[in-house]
């Protein structure tokens, strides 16, 4: 699959909470990140610990912050 967007981060998965909204826990280059799905789209996706994914960040809602 080609996708447009140019901030991509490729992991893998650490972790999957099941809930309302699942978080997944990824490893990606020794930091966490955290991604909120539907339970419907860990199960199309077929994740689970271990799976390796990309992470596509939408530029729109990333936070920056200083001290």
């Amino acid at each position: 699959m080609k996708i447009s967007a140019r901030n991509k981060l490729k992991g893998t998965v650490r972790g999957v909470t099941r809930g309302e909204a699942i978080a997944n826990e990824l490893d990606v280059a020794g930091q966490r990140l955290v991604a909120s799905i539907t339970v419907e789209a860990v199960d199309d996706l077929g994740l689970a610990e271990g799976s390796n994914v990309t992470a596509v960040i939408k530029a729109s809602d990333v936070m920056l912050a200083t001290d």
